[in-house]
């Protein structure tokens, strides 16, 4: 014999009467088994009610924020430092490369001036550490351009100093004021890119 199936009991527990119901309803009424399931099937549906509603032992949304907002508060002094840096970056590379006027005659000090202001940038280049940081793909191509020419300029100035009798100090001291403004531009790169981002 054929019994029903938990489907059909649960439809047949319903009020009202579904098309095709009757011959259950004929069924369940015959069938001490079926009777017995729909019953157990009532038993269980008291007991589901009659659990307790479960709420959270305390609101942990207070702390949540607080520590939201904490964390947002970090943010914002990390991109004002970050700002402040570029901003000098971008002061320090105007003074030392847009505004020195340039003389015919160059002495070994502006050669040397310009050597530290790469050091100096690339310093910072290290200490933001743009590997170890999430970028989109535009500003990583920007920045991988960027790379690219500060790579072919190194070869250059290699080339420069290998054959330093037939260049002059002039074309040394330009690769180099090249090379500084290229760093100065990748700096602002990333550290424009971590402001727009709010990192």
């Amino acid at each position: 014999m054929n019994h029903l199936t938990l489907d059909v009991l649960v439809g047949l527990r319903e009020p009202g009467t579904e098309p095709g119901q009757a011959a259950a309803r004929q069924h369940l009424d015959s069938c001490t088994h079926c009777q017995a399931e729909l019953e157990r099937l009532h038993q269980r549906v008291a007991r589901l009610k009659s659990l307790p509603t479960l709420r959270p032992a305390r609101d942990r949304w207070p702390e949540t924020r607080a520590r939201f907002q904490a964390e947002r508060r970090r943010r914002r002094t990390r991109l004002a430092g970050f700002t402040g840096l570029a901003a000098a970056a971008s002061v320090a590379a105007f003074l030392a490369v847009g505004n020195v006027p340039r003389p015919v005659e160059m002495t070994g000090d502006q050669l040397s001036q310009v050597m530290e202001r790469s050091q100096v940038l690339e310093s910072a280049l290290n200490e933001y550490n743009p590997e170890g940081r999430v970028i989109d793909g535009r500003t990583a191509r920007i920045a991988g351009e960027i790379e690219d020419r500060i790579a072919r300029l190194d070869r250059e100035l290699e080339m420069t100093e290998l054959l330093r009798q037939q260049a002059t100090d002039q074309d040394l001291l330009k690769l180099w004021r090249e090379r500084v403004g290229l760093l100065d531009a990748l700096v602002d790169v990333h550290v424009t890119r971590a402001s727009n981002a709010g990192l």
